[in-house]
């Protein structure tokens, strides 16, 4: 497995160019999803059944599985692959716990190793759910479309510029093959986001001046206990939320929800610079960082103002603010109850006590087939792919302690994809240090 970037050229993607490309690209994201009903023709092969096949079968792999089998009927689970055989059979056995008569998956479609999803891919699914850690994400996404298959994308889609840069030329392909692609920033399939985002992009604040999100958790997840037959690669797989060259760190693996959010405020325009702090507190495992701080600044004057942490022992929050020159608003991204989506000043509004509040990962996944089974193209891939950036950017200018612009987020050469994947001893990237660590 390798990671290239096949649209590397000798002159660099300009903000502007990015941005003329993106202009034209139909994202499609609904302000209501109505209960999916399947075609009445026969989806493939004479019947309605869509084959799905997952790669990573970690938690959050195992979690949209579940999701896309609530989300239609006809689904069934046909072939599965990962690094670890222990992780593909608790996956299995904790998806035929659920839903043993849709679980279609036998020993020829259970691959595993660092090529699992190349022999996946080529088998008879219809759709891919790729879940693995973010690395690999850009690779086994140019993979599944040249082997024309749907896709649901969990996010992020990089932890590098160079990675992006791979996605965008990707979700292209996509494009012009007809193919779906949904990535998972759930918040954008979550009705009371979609309702309040579409309430700001009507007008309700005015023109929007400044974005604040935050993404504070109490710790991360736990480290497995490395046994001693694993090797290092072994271990720094299995343990990837650790290890920047694996995860991208915590504002890039987690927090981009939030970092997507301030974009989707700002209908999706890209920053042109950022300015971040950073640093590990308490953390001391791996070279991840436990906190960072991040400013971004838009051609139009607003600015997006993003807090992630990860501490033991402090308060979870995951609170946004948006603020326009007719007044506020004010979103609890976790909470339902009323007053948690509101808007204040000259045109106050609040989503209804009565509003629906649908499981959004379910939802991204009844979108997802009901685009497949009624020929819809849908495709998140530019915007999930700005978010990326943004995400990178951010840790960029933190870890670096400079100002760091689109441009040179899109067309850096700090590289942290490896370039050849096998099992064995591994020295971890360092931690960064702001201020010495430089801006390649």
């Amino acid at each position: 497995m390798t990671q290239k970037n096949p649209s590397a050229k000798s002159d660099s993607l300009t903000r502007r160019d990015f941005v003329r490309a993106s202009a034209g690209a139909a994202i499609a994201v609904p302000f209501a999803v109505s209960p999916l009903s399947v075609a009445a023709s026969a989806f493939a092969a004479g019947s309605d059944q869509i084959k799905v096949g997952l790669v990573g079968c970690g938690g959050r792999g195992t979690g949209a599985a579940n999701d896309a089998l609530n989300a239609d009927p006809g689904v069934v689970i046909h072939a599965m692959a990962d690094a670890f055989t222990d992780k593909l059979e608790s996956s299995l056995k904790n998806l035929r716990d659920k839903a043993s008569d849709r679980i279609t998956v036998n020993d020829d479609r259970k691959f595993v190793g660092f090529d699992a999803y190349k022999k996946l891919l080529a088998s008879d699914i219809d759709v891919v759910i790729l879940a693995t850690p973010i690395v690999f994400r850009p690779e086994h996404l140019r993979a599944s479309v040249l082997a024309n298959k749907h896709i649901f994308c969990e996010k992020s889609m990089s932890v590098d510029g160079a990675g992006v840069r791979s996605v965008l030329e990707t979700t292209e392909m996509a494009k012009k093959r007809g193919l779906s692609l949904i990535a998972g920033f759930c918040w954008r399939y979550s009705d009371p986001e979609q309702a309040t985002y579409r309430e700001i992009h009507e007008g309700r604040l005015g023109a929007v001046r400044a974005v604040h999100t935050r993404y504070n958790t109490g710790g991360w997840v736990t480290p497995p206990k490395r046994q001693p037959e694993w090797s290092d690669m072994e271990y720094q797989i299995r343990a990837w939320h650790y290890f920047k060259e694996f995860s991208g760190d915590h504002i890039v693996e987690q927090a981009c929800h939030s970092i997507d959010k301030i974009a989707w405020a700002l209908n999706d325009d890209t920053p042109t610079q950022c300015i971040a702090t950073g640093s590990r507190v308490v953390r001391t495992m791996g070279n991840v960082y436990d906190n960072f701080n991040v400013i971004f600044e838009f051609a139009s004057g607003a600015r997006g103002f993003h807090v992630c942490r990860q501490i033991e022992n402090t308060p979870f929050d995951n609170n946004d603010y948006i603020m326009g020159e007719k007044g506020y608003c004010f979103m609890n991204s976790w909470g339902r109850a009323p007053g948690d989506h509101h808007i204040g000043g000259e045109n106050p509004w609040s989503y209804p006590e009565d509003g629906l509040h649908r499981n959004m990962y379910q939802t991204e996944h009844e979108v997802l087939f009901d685009s497949v089974r009624n020929n819809k193209k849908l495709n998140d891939g530019v915007r999930m792919a700005h978010s990326t950036l943004m995400s990178v950017m951010g840790r960029m200018a933190a870890y670096t302690g400079q100002v760091v612009t689109w441009d040179q987020a899109l067309n850096s050469k700090d590289e942290m994809t490896l370039k050849n994947w096998e099992w064995g001893s591994r020295e971890p990237l360092p931690v960064a240090v702001p201020g010495r660590t430089p801006l390649i």
